[in-house]
């Protein structure tokens, strides 16, 4: 099929990708000139595992980016692939979502053929119905069956998106009319995964849903490791075989410095603003926030018990992206700790192997090394933010410390004398 991904950002470039190795004709619609010229010579403007290969294989071939919406009025399907940024309140900023459906809605005029817009950003329940069809349809100048409508949510874990897309645990597909939804279907074969059909606002609900019941595990289990550190007691040994239990789950009950990245604590947000709206006070949604706001503190906490005062002290923070193969630093677990040190008067190094450009923008104040042992030469006491594996392997580097204190914010190194956050 003729495909066109509005919207070139870590949705759409994925998604736009990981079409075209199915086979369809693809065009990103990006408006960042150096996105597009990056994706057209076969570079991807993000760093993901595949990404590249499958750049190179299917640029300037089946898949190639532009500024212009021109290939909307010959596609099958649209996918709507924009940023929903959080406000203020915590409710998600629909401002690109109503200004792409619009565009899409001026291109898909006087069609003659059958077409399919399909939401895969992260919206509200309502949104595809009450915001999507109607600013689609007033610039169409329709309101016939010639245009279908879609949500196709999308469960991409960064660093790991191209294997979860080919090889999802389910396709969810919300729709406006059978004919619309076997549309889509039809867009993933070869892919094996079971296909849910719904309504387009359960379709909605099922991505908020899924986000918000997998950050309150991890909050749980960080509230249950923070006791386990007080009673001596290894949270890991305990969530071990907690985890056994098939009503529960061994996935995503780490206990540690908590979560971050671009989806969790912005959906759970989304959803509290959305039980106030409705008139419920979210108490469980609440208390994962509270949690997660509150765990990396701690780490502080810990290393002030073992030094005292850190102010002048040098302190080493290691890991700097939110998770291990990823450049990407929202929310990341390291940005409050790295800026309560420097309020404390410390002095940080840093090192990551992917995300020291981005933290560079946010901190350029502090040293960046090239290594972790440039990181800890010299240092009073050292936090480990993010689970890479080449930190498993650290040991006598950290013998270059002016004190060996070392604090674990991810269960990932080997060595001996650490201190876990949870453990």
């Amino acid at each position: 099929m003729k495909i066109s991904v509005v919207g070139g950002g870590y949705v759409g470039i994925v998604t736009g990708t990981c079409f075209a190795r199915l086979g369809h004709e693809v065009t990103i619609i990006e408006i960042d000139a150096g996105k597009v010229a990056a994706v057209n010579n076969g570079q991807p403007p993000i760093y993901e595992i595949g990404l590249e290969e499958l750049l190179r294989e299917h640029a300037a071939k089946n898949l190639r980016a532009s500024t212009s919406f021109a290939s909307i009025a010959s596609a099958d399907c649209v996918f709507i692939c924009v940023g929903t940024p959080p406000k203020p309140d915590g409710s998600p900023d629909l401002s690109f979502i109503a200004s792409a459906s619009a565009s899409v809605g001026t291109h898909v005029k006087n069609r003659a053929s059958y077409c399919c817009i399909v939401v895969k950003s992260t919206v509200p329940p309502g949104t595809t119905e009450k915001i999507v069809m109607p600013a689609v349809l007033k610039q169409a100048g329709t309101a016939g069956d010639a245009i279908g409508f879609a949500m196709n949510p999308e469960f991409l874990r960064e660093g790991r998106a191209i294997e979860d897309f080919m090889h999802p645990d389910r396709i969810v597909i919300g729709s406006n009319s059978p004919r619309a939804g076997e549309l889509v279907e039809q867009i993933y074969q070869g892919i094996s995964a079971p296909v849910i059909h719904t309504s387009l606002s359960a379709a909605e609900m099922i991505k908020y849903t899924a986000n918000a019941f997998l950050a309150t595990k991890i909050s749980f289990a960080n509230e249950l490791g923070n006791i386990c550190k007080h009673l001596g007691i290894d949270v890991y040994e305990v969530m071990k075989g907690v985890g056994y239990d098939p009503r529960i789950g061994p996935l995503f009950l780490n206990a540690g410095a908590g979560f971050g990245g671009s989806c969790f604590q912005k959906d759970v947000s989304a959803l509290v603003h959305l039980a106030k709206e409705v008139g419920e006070d979210p108490v469980l949604l609440q208390s994962v926030l509270c949690v997660n706001e509150q765990q990396p503190h701690r780490m502080i906490a810990l290393l002030e018990g073992k030094l005292g005062s850190i102010a002048g002290k040098r302190i080493a923070v290691l890991g700097l992206a939110f998770k291990d193969n990823t450049d990407d630093i929202r929310d990341s677990r390291a940005v409050p700790v790295i800026r309560e040190l420097l309020q404390k008067g410390a002095v940080v190094s840093a090192y990551d192997p992917m995300a020291v450009p981005p933290m560079q923008r946010l901190f350029p104040g502090i040293e960046y090394c090239s290594s972790a042992a440039g990181a800890l030469n010299g240092a009073d006491g050292c936090l480990v933010m993010t689970e890479w594996p080449e930190f498993s392997r650290l040991d006598k580097e950290f013998d270059l410390m002016a004190q060996r204190i070392i604090i674990e914010g991810r269960r990932i190194l080997s060595c001996k004398g650490a201190d876990g956050i949870c453990w």
